[in-house]
């Protein structure tokens, strides 16, 4: 009956096991891959940020009419990146940040099972001995007794982690349900929407008619081989080593 008990501890272990290393590979992924794509949109901000002073800095040589419409080209670029800056402070602060805690909490739950483990095996220890004891001087009370005792104990303990067990990573789970959803409706802003109606309504710079003749021409284009250069220069930058999972959450 006891080996039985055992057995179906193992199994639960088991799967509690499996749920603390589910979320140890897949959030360590996503604190990685999250806090990437932060650092890339950072770095096309700032790359907007100097395309805007190059396209204010050209407008202040130019005639007039395609001075005002790139100067209102160049406004209106500067807003979008007043939301993607705010896009990266978001994230930063709600997505890769909590992300991040969870490589200290993967570590606590490992802990747990281990001392579990440690329980457990104990426990299955003592019972051996008991059976062995019994088998070999099965009319040696004392000695018996002692041993009962000593699995009793052990088993006490065993149970006690197992309880532990069971409360701290049921508790991690609703956690992690309840942080998933916080991590989605983190993404946008309560008045993304209006926000975004704004930007494609402003999206129709004047720019669109007054450069028309310039960009025929051939003036005022920027290098394709530059940007690839650029692009390509950000990829690498973000090239990383193989990773264990645990260290995926301290290289985000």
């Amino acid at each position: 009956m006891l080996r039985r008990t055992l057995e179906n501890r193992d199994a639960q272990t088991k799967q509690l096991q499996d749920a603390v290393s589910n979320v140890e590979k897949h959030f360590g992924e996503l604190c990685q891959i999250f806090a990437a794509y932060v650092r890339k949109t950072a770095r096309l901000r700032d790359k907007a940020d100097l395309l805007v002073n190059e396209i204010n800095a050209y407008a202040a040589t130019e005639t007039p009419n395609l001075k005002h419409g790139l100067k209102d080209f160049a406004d209106e670029f500067a807003k979008l990146q007043d939301y993607r800056q705010a896009e990266v402070e978001r994230l930063e602060a709600k997505v890769v940040e909590p992300l991040k805690s969870y490589g200290t909490i993967v570590k606590m739950k490992r802990d747990d099972l281990k001392a579990t483990l440690t329980a457990k095996s104990r426990e299955a220890k003592q019972l051996t001995q008991l059976e062995r004891t019994r088998q070999r001087n099965p009319s040696d009370r004392h000695v018996i007794s002692q041993a009962e005792t000593e699995l009793q104990r052990a088993t006490m303990d065993a149970t006690r982690t197992s309880r532990h067990l069971e409360e701290t990573i049921d508790n991690f789970e609703k956690q992690k349900i309840k942080d998933i959803k916080i991590f989605r409706s983190s993404l946008y802003p309560p008045d993304y929407s209006t926000r975004l109606d704004i930007v494609r309504a402003n999206s129709k710079s004047p720019l669109q008619k007054s450069i028309s003749i310039k960009c025929i021409s051939g003036s005022g284009q920027i290098p394709t081989t530059r940007i690839r250069k650029d692009h390509q220069d950000d990829d690498e930058e973000d090239d990383e080593l193989d990773v264990t999972e645990e260290e995926n959450f301290y290289m985000c």
